[in-house]
C-alpha cells in the first residue's frame, strides 16, 4: 500500500503545499506586497501559511521545522518581531535564519516550512 501525494496550488515551477502521509510541506512563501519592510513582509507571509496550514488540515501548533531567508541580517529584529507575535508559544518549531540574496531586491524575506497534521 502506497501512501497518497496532495499536492495545492501547482503552478509551472512547484506547488506551494505538498500532503504526504501525516506530513505537510509548505514551499518558500514570499511577500506579495514588497513595499514593506521585513516585519511586513514576514506578516503578509506568516498569514498566506496560517492559509495553506488550514487547507492542509494543520496549523501553526504543528509546525517541525522551519527554515527562514533575510535578505539583510540586520532587518532580523523585524522578522523576529513579527514571528514571535504569530508563533505558538508552546509550539516553537525547530528554526534557522539565514542572510540570502533572495528572488528580487525588493524580497526581504522567504520562510518555507514542514508540519504535521
Amino acid at each position: 500500500m502506497t501512501t497518497a501525494i496532495k499536492r495545492h496550488h501547482p503552478g509551472p515551477t512547484l506547488c506551494r503545499a505538498v500532503e504526504y502521509g501525516n506530513l505537510v510541506f509548505l514551499a518558500g512563501t514570499t511577500a506579495t506586497d514588497r513595499t514593506g519592510d521585513a516585519k511586513a513582509q514576514t506578516e503578509e507571509i506568516l498569514k498566506k501559511i496560517d492559509g495553506l496550514l488550514a487547507e492542509c488540515g494543520t496549523d501553526k501548533s504543528k509546525i517541525l521545522s522551519a527554515n527562514v531567508w533575510i535578505a539583510d541580517m540586520k532587518e532580523k529584529p523585524l522578522m523576529d518581531a513579527a514571528w514571535l507575535a504569530w508563533v505558538d508559544p508552546n509550539n516553537k518549531p525547530v528554526r534557522a535564519c539565514v542572510e540570502a540574496k533572495l528572488g528580487s531586491a525588493d524580497t526581504r524575506v522567504e520562510i518555507m516550512m514542514t508540519a504535521a497534521k
